[in-house]
């Protein structure tokens, strides 16, 4: 019997996290070393999947089957195509960033330590360190179980129980820099809480019944035996049926993912948290749904897919134009952030979508590269947040002339988000409208305005918070410091580096995405060439 790799990958953090929680509260610190040394030994394992995962073979690899619940033909499954293999490694590779730009995060507030309470002893007005480390690994393991799975009940499963650690996330650890005070931060983090766990609650309910309803006309949860079936015509859906399970798990998937207009929770729900946190949900979590809507919705309901489609493109394009104008518009610095990701997570459905090789391609390096580059600014955009105490952008200006790499970095970050040439999204934006742009010129021509729309919220952020007189307030600013460094740094380096150098990423998840041009029975558009009068 062969290594079980795919369950080790994401039993280590789960291990992982009732470890750091069981970790004695007088000992904070060891709680998060143990939590750090967890993620970098599941990067490791991440990166021998990576390794061992092969290209040219088998769609679906380092495959594990056993049965579990029998009576109801539910299995523990995994597999992993290159697109799988991609995200995971995204995952993995995010989250020793994210632990250690939340070092201090979860540790006792200052108030509590101005009233004398010794720094090695916990209670009810500290925040519970271990378990802010322990919930960021319970989500790592869900997530990357959710890539893992090809049995669609066991997939249902960890993406809907990877909504309960992110509530306690949000709710429990948000951002101290709010103008409201105390009680009115409290409040306001458990709004965003209860919003994002209905939201994603609701659209997980639509989804279960679309999975009962599967598995009534198929018999089967296995992806991989469905998906046989429906190729060799052994098994044959009703247009209203199939119709019907798309739209089931398409609505769950559009609000994980989010498109609008089921997309407001996240504005809410990143702008509560602390930046690591806000960075999980929407360059981890939210990835689950673009990646479900490439698996899940093409490979099972292709003819549904393609019915869908013009709906889905435009809801695509109002995402993509919508989250810009509001990102525009913004005076808080993680909503801006917020609304400008529901903007790129339109061009990423739109390339899924555009049923072409190069769309579908451009999509899926989309997500990688939109969660290095959200990581980026958003990481050290909360690094600028803590020395402030604000997220308003009107509290900042001349920042680069006291903390002149924080403002550096800053704006790699922010350039990264609008793509520009040289940095990794703008291989994948480029893709994903070549992609759309052969199938559906208009379609292609109007998301331009997206990329405008981006130069436009991102230099005028930065130059309202870096450039201008120094703000008194600002003016004693410490610039990054080395913690933060090893945060940044790797982060800037993938950028540049998939910048000039995709190829590692398009070797791994071009075949899979031939695979799924294939389950849609779609080709390439070939291109019009006039005879010569």
């Amino acid at each position: 019997m062969s290594f079980p790799l795919l369950t080790a990958t994401a039993a280590l953090p789960a291990i992982g996290a009732i470890a750091t929680a069981a970790v004695p509260a007088a000992r904070r610190t060891a709680a998060k070393w143990l939590a750090l040394l967890v993620s970098l030994a599941t990067l490791v394992l991440a990166i021998v999947v990576a390794v061992r995962f092969e290209p040219g073979g088998d769609r679906y690899q380092l495959t594990e089957s056993h049965s579990w619940i029998s009576d109801f033909g539910v299995r523990y499954e995994l597999g992993v195509d290159g697109i799988a293999v991609a995200l995971i490694g995204l995952t993995a590779l995010l989250i020793p960033f994210i632990i250690l730009a939340g070092w201090h995060d979860a540790d006792p507030s200052p108030s509590s330590s101005s009233r004398g309470y010794p720094k090695d002893r916990v209670d009810s007005r500290w925040r519970p360190t271990q378990g802010f480390f322990a919930l960021i690994l319970a989500v790592e393991a869900m997530v990357i179980l959710s890539f893992e799975a090809t049995d669609i009940f066991l997939f249902y499963v960890f993406f809907e129980a990877m909504l309960i650690p992110m509530y306690f996330l949000i709710g429990g650890f948000g951002d101290r820099a709010h103008e409201g005070g105390d009680k009115a931060a409290a409040t306001q983090r458990s709004y965003a809480a209860v919003k994002f766990l209905l939201y994603n609650l609701a659209g997980g309910l639509v989804m279960l019944a679309a999975v009962i309803g599967l598995y009534v006309v198929a018999g089967s949860f296995s992806l991989q035996e469905i998906a046989a079936a429906r190729a060799s015509g052994s098994l044959e859906m009703a247009t209203t049926t199939e119709r019907l399970l798309f739209l089931g798990f398409f609505f769950a998937f559009a609000v994980k993912a989010p498109l609008w207009p089921l997309h407001t929770w996240l504005p809410n729900a990143m702008g509560e948290s602390t930046a690591p946190v806000a960075v999980l949900i929407t360059a981890v979590v939210d990835k689950v749904g673009t990646f479900a809507m490439l698996r899940f919705c093409l490979g099972l309901f292709p003819e549904a897919s393609q019915w869908a489609t013009p709906v889905v493109l435009v809801l695509a394009l109002i995402s993509i134009v919508y989250g810009a104008l509001l990102a525009v518009g913004q005076r808080d610095i993680k909503r801006l952030v917020a609304y400008a990701s529901i903007s790129h997570f339109g061009f990423i459905v739109l390339g899924i979508f555009a049923m072409t090789s190069q769309g579908q391609s451009g999509a899926t390096l989309y997500m990688v590269n939109h969660g290095i580059s959200t990581a980026a600014l958003m990481l050290v955009a909360g690094f600028l947040i803590s020395r402030r105490g604000s997220r308003l952008i009107a509290d900042y200006g001349g920042v680069q002339k006291v903390a002149p790499v924080l403002a550096g970095t800053f704006l790699i970050g922010g350039l990264a988000t609008l793509s520009l040439p040289g940095l990794a999204p703008f291989v994948s934006e480029f893709l994903v409208l070549v992609g759309t742009f052969a199938r559906y010129p208009v379609v292609g021509v109007i998301a331009t305005l997206g990329i405008v729309l981006a130069a436009l919220y991102v230099l005028v952020l930065y130059q309202r918070t870096m450039t201008g007189p120094v703000k008194p307030e600002v003016a004693t600013m410490p610039d990054l410091k080395v913690r933060e460094l090893v945060v940044v740094a790797p982060l800037i380096a993938l950028l540049i580096f998939l910048g000039v150098f995709p190829k590692p990423l398009t070797d791994i998840v071009n075949p899979a995405i031939q695979h799924t041009m294939s389950d849609v029975q779609k080709t390439d558009p070939q291109p019009e060439v006039e005879a010569a009068k």
